[in-house]
């Protein structure tokens, strides 16, 4: 006798959309998936209705910054914001907490400081900075599902960027335990120009050629070593042919790229509108449609948030300027709604969304076989979506710390009804969630 049963006229499955119910066992995973004339007695019932029903969303890249840095973001309020927007697994970057996760002992701090705190699943990467590959080993047997660099100076100075000989000492190692190497792929030019209130000029001040130089440097690497290598929120189309090459070639290779690089363009941002600085760059609309066109092909194999939030005074509003402020997109409870918007105008469907946001992030992080699809076995990690509600976002409304998005005043189509997290009702109609159910996730991949 299931639990829960969830049912729905477009169930989004690996294989297809189903007309049917989603049995929710009571070990919390998903029992079977069944036509409508089969419905159990005795069982709870959630009617979808025509609303469609997609796995829950699995985020790679999300930077809470608890311990150390909790007014930025903490995982009470990350949490809820991600249940509001159908993320139900996320996994937490190494920066910007402090400390940052770079050893066992800090990755333990944060451990206990998400504890009792969760309204989503929780995973977590660890961070490789200068003399730290000795630590990288460790940090897998603890249960990270990924390994973290900059290639540039990550904005904070408790977090340096990783030459390449420090990949060099790290990626034997996780080569041998298959665990991603995750990279932040900027490579500084001496000749960098200062960035101010004009928003060309800090696209100037990151030209395209720094990320092109070190997505090539990544390749040259994952080829020499076979390591996975995972590159973090791809903005240049114009390495997309290399990166088509090392695919076709076999290479141990994923690329992600995430929404603001799919919405946004360089022309239409204000000067003075810090909101939409971020690192690498939003580009230009025709960067824009050869993004579309690489997750079309498979080249992109997924969309993760980056968000990476700071108080608003941090953001330098008032003074416009883009070099002082800080970089990073709050985006977390907007993003599902956000993609579909202009995926479904490039004519994707509800199949793509899913396999972008959920399955292939789920397959990154070493959670396929509980994570990211609707079928059997699986965690009944669920999100009710009105694909076809037009609404408008506000940014005072959203759930995250602080407020402070470009997405404010947004018209938007997609809403995210409701969400289950291990088949239980976590959040509904954008409400802050109930008591927090989530889990913290640990890869074991020990010898």
């Amino acid at each position: 006798m299931p639990e829960r049963i969830i049912r729905s006229r477009r169930i989004v499955t690996p294989t297809g959309l189903v007309d049917g119910m989603v049995l929710v066992g009571a070990d919390s995973r998903i029992a079977d998936v069944v036509p409508t004339d089969e419905v159990p007695q005795g069982a709870a019932v959630y009617d979808c209705g025509d609303r469609a029903l997609l796995p829950g969303l699995v985020d790679v890249h999300v930077h809470v910054n608890e311990p150390g840095r909790t007014e930025w973001e903490g995982f009470e309020t990350a949490t809820c914001a991600a249940a509001a927007g159908g993320v139900t697994t996320f996994v937490d970057m190494p920066l910007n907490s402090s400390p940052v996760t770079t050893n066992v002992p800090a990755l333990q701090q944060k451990l206990a400081a998400a504890c009792g705190k969760l309204s989503v699943d929780v995973a977590f990467h660890g961070g490789l900075v200068p003399g730290s590959a000795d630590q990288v080993a460790a940090l897998i047997d603890a249960g990270v599902v990924g390994i973290k660099a900059f290639l540039v100076h990550s904005g904070i100075d408790e977090f340096p960027n990783a030459t390449e000989a420090d990949l060099r000492a790290a990626m034997p190692i996780l080569a041998e335990r298959g665990i991603p190497l995750l990279v932040h792929a900027e490579l500084e030019s001496p000749d960098a120009r200062p960035a101010g209130r004009t928003y060309a000029s800090y696209l100037a001040s990151r030209p395209a050629e720094w990320e092109n130089r070190a997505v090539r440097l990544a390749i040259k690497l994952c080829r020499e070593y076979r390591c996975p290598v995972h590159i973090v929120h791809l903005s240049s189309a114009e390495v997309l042919d290399d990166l088509r090459a090392a695919k076709s070639a076999g290479l141990p290779l994923t690329v992600e790229t995430c929404p603001h690089y799919l919405c946004f363009i360089a022309d239409e941002i204000a000067d003075g509108d810090t909101r939409f600085k971020c690192a690498p760059p939003i580009r230009g609309r025709e960067n824009r449609e050869a993004l579309w066109g690489a997750l079309r092909e498979g080249v992109i194999d997924l969309i993760a948030s980056d968000h990476s939030p700071c108080p608003p005074e941090l953001k330098r509003r008032t003074a416009g300027d883009f070099g002082k402020a800080w970089g990073g997109i709050s985006s977390l409870q907007v993003g599902m709604s956000a993609v579909w918007t202009q995926a479904r105008r490039r004519g994707f469907a509800l199949p793509d969304l899913a396999r972008w946001m959920s399955a292939a992030p789920a397959r990154l992080c070493g959670l396929a076989t509980r994570k990211g699809g609707i079928r059997v076995g699986a965690d009944a990690d669920l999100v009710v979506f009105e694909p076809d509600q037009r609404w408008t976002i506000l940014g005072d409304s959203l759930l995250h710390r602080h407020k402070v998005t470009p997405y404010d005043r947004a018209d938007v189509t997609g809403r995210v009804e409701a969400a289950f997290v291990r088949g239980t009702l976590v959040c509904e109609g954008g409400r802050r969630p109930a008591p927090p159910t989530g889990q913290c996730i640990l890869l074991d991949k020990k010898r």
